[in-house]
């Protein structure tokens, strides 16, 4: 038996190659399936843990304690009593702890705790010495420059439990070092509101003012546990942790879920992508094996036939049949599973993770079972059926049609399947269930009933038109019509070809869609992600290193309460910004800006300022001027002292803005004289003082004149509290405490500068805060309050999508003077931004900590798993289109001789050459254009009845429309693509046989 196997695969070597191509083809995807979902998982997983804030990463774990002014022992136990209930062993854990004071800045009180933290001066960058004993802070830059302290100083911190103050010494100033980093991701160790913490030893709580603390644990969960690792569930683990945790009043907290539920919805989505176009890979495979050994079969109807006669019994036929296809299968097997597995590690990389491999080896190997035992079980159902024929059955030349009840039902049962597949994909989504198939299945159900139709009008047709003279096209349709199992290979192509195109467009508007929504995050091409001491230092800088405006723009992402508030330097924002429909009119913002221009003083160079100025009031009280540099934006205190009653001149000194290009004014404030201690409170009731002229050393011109005080437009009173009585009139400011200050806690002495458009133009995404239907809008994230006006309400804003505010940098840097509330620093740049710009920036003084472009996002996008299953599903579907091709040419190369022997012979009786070689090529290339056009319809009728549409992103984000899931252009160059396939091959098999009768002809 062995020997006659041989001998029959050597015979037939083309039929041999045909299935081996195929069962290599098949195997190739099946096998590589496997592999490439769970490396795409992994890399899914590594990509968003990369992309992933360090809040997602840390677990933070905080108790109110009362040390009894023993803090060490207390951290300790706590520390210990932490480790017990967490049992998940965090990277590098840090100890820490914080108690809520205030200290007094002119007339106000401002928050800034007091803290202790594990490894503190290793994660900042000190201006002076790392406080080592008791007593000694290092407090933030902010702080240093808006309470006027240097390291030496001694500062007064407040509690409010306890009436004698705290008097720390001041020994540095800090700025974080990596302020983006898991170190300082706890919330507790930040400015919240007020100023951020002064930082000082354990030894300092031991004063009895420090004694109630809260104790904070803070760790980065391990990379492997957040990944999932071999099947570890943390999200349960955490969940058991924060049980155990609270039932010893340990408050647990962390930002990780969203991320692990991120995580998993990525690996169920790759998994669940792939198993189901693997599936679809397997079925396919199927009907193309059996098809291609039922054609293939043809050949071997004689030795069929003469087995029977010879008495060998049917299940030796069986055998040797078996063994014919057994050995290509087997081979295609081996070559396809080596080449899909190194299919799979060059389109994602190898699997890393050992669980993972070991399952994915364990779904390749059943998948490629799975494979060779359905082309097994069908080919020996195609053999069975054809060898249980009788022997004169099978030594006609003539194959008879399939026109039996068993096929019509076949039919009916696929028809009713595609038919429950559509309706559940429109009833519960593209999504669910079997709806990805059902682009597939809407083939094959209008591939069936057009087949069906074809056959029986090319009959008739064809016998019309021979019987009217047109040869051409009767021989054609009979053709068709009498060609056995061309409405199988009919079927094989349109659903092939509806496969491909789905699969094209997909991937080409799940591209689109990805770049669509790296543009609105990113807001332009490229953005750099920067460092600087505040908002006036990013713009200067900015603007020193593009003076022209044409390729940077400072920008500033920050958030108020509830919304995240876009900055963006409003004059640059056309020329920079990736602007889109949704964004609204990208010049309505600018022209706000431009429509409610103010007057700027001019900027101050001096060494000392000159006043001249009278005390109205009846109550002693002190004038500071309070000016910010506009390159640094240090804030620098004109202090004019205690003045006395009646007119006078007073003089005060300046140090820092000299510098250029100066300092701007920002605002008058009225106090009571300082105490002793230097302390300055609210300014007494009937405090009143007027101010007729400042000017500067070093230049005759006057800095602010009878002009400019006496023009009320160019002054507003505070926004906080009891604010002052602000009049201009007679070339003079006069400022008037406010009489009505009963139950007030904060009492304003500040008249500012009125250099920015008050109230502030906004242009809004989404609803409004619901603070803002109730009183005047206002943004609390600038110091004191800052009333805003809507200019425009928008679906989406760049940045911070549909719901946020845009407001003009410039104006907010203004507004927010020595305040510096928290935000991401950004730089923009435009796509032809010359190479020399960065370092330019870093002249100009910042720090470039990201550099990324809307390609990189893209592309970091496209670890996730939608994008993985669509490309998973292009390999498929292309891989449906060759087999396909592949079946239509043996079923083209088998048909020839028949197709070939009667039209020679007509050849013989006159027919001309040309209608010969053109009912040649016809059969097949009718075959080939009805089955693109087929699965073109297809296609579109599937994504009509499904309603499909570009997969979701795993991270639910919705902020712009999704791109149609059949871009014209992508769809076109599918069908483009299918046709010269497909063509290439039918044509390259008929060709012998054009030859043939091209040289008959002669």
């Amino acid at each position: 038996m062995f020997a006659l196997v041989l001998g029959a695969v050597r015979a037939r070597t083309a039929q041999v190659l045909t299935i081996l191509v195929l069962a290599a083809l098949a195997t190739a995807i099946v096998a590589a399936g496997p592999w490439y979902g769970f490396a795409a998982a992994g890399r899914a997983a590594g990509t968003n843990l990369a992309g992933a804030e360090s809040t997602e990463r840390v677990v933070t774990v905080r108790q109110s304690i009362d040390t009894q002014g023993k803090p060490q022992a207390a951290l300790d136990r706590f520390a210990t009593g932490v480790r017990a209930g967490l049992r998940v062993e965090l990277r590098e854990p840090v100890v820490g702890l914080t108690v809520p004071l205030t200290v007094r800045q002119g007339a106000n009180t401002l928050a800034m705790p007091m803290a202790y933290r594990e490894g503190f001066c290793d994660r900042v960058r000190l201006e002076g010495r790392c406080p080592a004993r008791s007593g000694e802070v290092a407090i933030s830059q902010e702080a240093a420059t808006r309470l006027g302290l240097a390291p030496g100083d001694t500062v007064e911190m407040r509690s409010s439990n306890f009436n004698v103050p705290l008097m720390a010494r001041v020994v540095a100033s800090y700025t974080l070092a990596d302020p983006a980093g898991v170190y300082w991701s706890a919330t507790h160790f930040r400015a919240e509101s007020g100023l951020s913490p002064a930082f000082t030893p354990v030894d300092t709580f031991t004063a009895r003012q420090l004694w109630g603390i809260t104790a904070a644990y803070d760790g980065e969960l391990p990379a492997a546990l957040i990944r999932g690792d071999g099947g570890y569930d943390l999200a349960g683990e955490l969940a058991q942790a924060d049980a155990r945790l609270g039932t010893n009043q340990l408050r647990f907290a962390t930002a990780a879920r969203p991320l692990l539920e991120t995580i998993a919805r990525d690996r169920s989505t790759i998994l669940s992508g792939v198993l189901t176009a693997g599936v679809q890979m397997l079925l396919l495979t199927w009907f193309a094996v059996g098809l291609a050994g039922w054609y293939t079969l043809r050949d071997r109807r004689a030795d069929a036939a003469l087995l029977k006669l010879r008495g060998v019994a049917r299940s030796g036929m069986l055998r040797l049949a078996w063994g014919q296809h057994l050995i290509p299968l087997l081979c295609g097997v081996v070559i396809g599973a080596a080449a899909g597995y190194l299919l799979a590690v060059a389109l994602t990389g190898p699997v890393t993770v050992t669980a993972d491999r070991q399952q994915a080896l364990v779904w390749s190997a059943g998948a490629v079972a799975a494979l060779l035992l359905g082309c097994m079980i069908v080919l020996a159902v195609v053999e069975t059926v054809v060898l249980a024929r009788p022997v004169s059955s099978l030594l006609q030349r003539a194959v008879t049609g399939r026109g039996d009840w068993r096929s019509a039902l076949a039919d009916v049962l696929l028809l009713v399947v595609a038919a429950a597949v559509l309706y559940q994909a429109r009833a519960g989504g593209p999504a669910e269930g079997l709806a990805p198939a059902a682009s597939a299945l809407a083939a094959l159900a209008l591939a069936l009933l057009v087949a069906r139709v074809l056959s029986r009008a090319a009959g008739r047709a064809g016998g019309a038109a021979l019987r009217s003279g047109r040869l051409r096209f009767g021989l054609t349709a009979l053709q068709i019509s009498r060609s056995a199992g061309t409405d199988r290979v009919f079927m094989l192509v349109v659903v092939a070809v509806a496969l491909f195109i789905t699969s094209f467009a997909g991937w080409r508007a799940e591209q689109t869609a990805r770049a669509d929504r790296s543009a609105a995050e990113m807001g332009a091409v490229r953005v750099l992600t920067v460092e600087g001491a505040n908002r006036t230092a990013l713009l200067h800088a900015v603007r020193q290193a593009d003076p022209g405006g044409r390729e940077a723009m400072a920008a500033v992402v920050s958030r108020d309460i509830a919304q995240r508030v876009l900055e963006v330097d409003t004059a640059r924002l056309a020329a920079l910004a990736t602007w889109r429909p949704e964004y609204g009119a990208v010049a309505a913002l600018p022209a706000a800006m431009a429509a409610d221009t103010r007057p700027s003083p001019p900027v101050v160079t001096g060494d000392r300022l000159t006043a001249r100025v009278s005390r109205d009031g009846a109550e002693p009280v002190a004038l500071n001027l309070l000016l910010q540099h506009e390159a640094t934006g240090n804030r620098v205190i004109a202090a004019f002292g205690t003045l006395a009653a009646g007119a006078q001149t007073v003089a005060a000194p300046l140090t820092g803005c000299d510098a250029a290009p100066g300092c701007r004014i920002v605002r008058w404030e009225v106090t009571s004289p300082p105490d002793e201690s230097g302390r300055a409170k609210a300014p007494p009731a009937g405090a009143a003082v007027t101010v007729r002229e400042v000017t500067q050393s070093g230049s005759d011109a006057p800095v602010l004149d009878s002009a400019a005080l006496g023009d009320v437009a160019r002054w507003r009173a505070g926004t906080a509290g009891a604010a002052m009585d602000v009049t201009a009139g007679d070339g003079a400011l006069h400022l008037v405490g406010d009489e009505n200050t009963t139950n007030l806690k904060q009492i304003s002495g500040e008249a500012w500068a009125a250099d920015a458009p008050v109230p502030l133009p906004v242009v809004l995404a989404g609803a409004a805060m619901a603070d803002w239907h109730y009183e005047d809008p206002a943004l609390q994230a600038y110091g004191s309050p800052v009333p805003v006006r809507l200019t425009g309400t928008v679906t989406a804003l760049p940045v911070v999508g549909r719901s946020g505010l845009m407001v003009d940098l410039d104006a907010v840097r203004r507004l927010a003077a020595e305040a510096e509330p928290a935000g991401e620093f950004q730089v923009w740049l435009a796509p032809g931004a010359r190479s020399g710009l960065v370092a330019d920036l870093t002249a100009a003084g910042l720090t470039v900590t990201g550099d990324e472009t809307v390609t990189d996002r893209a592309d970091r996008l496209g670890a996730q798993g939608p994008a993985a299953v669509v490309r998973f599903a292009l390999l498929t579907g292309t891989a449906a289109l060759l087999l396909a091709a592949a079946v239509l040419a043996v079923a083209a190369a088998v048909d020839r001789r028949s197709v070939s022997a009667r039209l020679t012979a007509l050849r013989l009786q006159g027919l001309p050459v040309r209608v010969a070689v053109a009912t040649g090529y016809a059969g097949t290339a009718t075959l080939i254009i009805a089955g693109l056009l087929c699965g073109l319809l297809a296609t579109v009728l599937a994504a009509g009845l499904t309603g499909s549409a570009v997969p979701a992103f795993t991270d639910g984000w919705q902020v712009l429309a999704a791109p149609s899931a059949l871009p014209p252009v992508a769809v076109l160059v599918a069908t483009l693509a299918a046709f010269l396939l497909v063509g290439l091959v039918g044509w390259l098999s008929l060709l012998p046989m054009i030859r043939s009768l091209r040289e008959t002809g002669r």
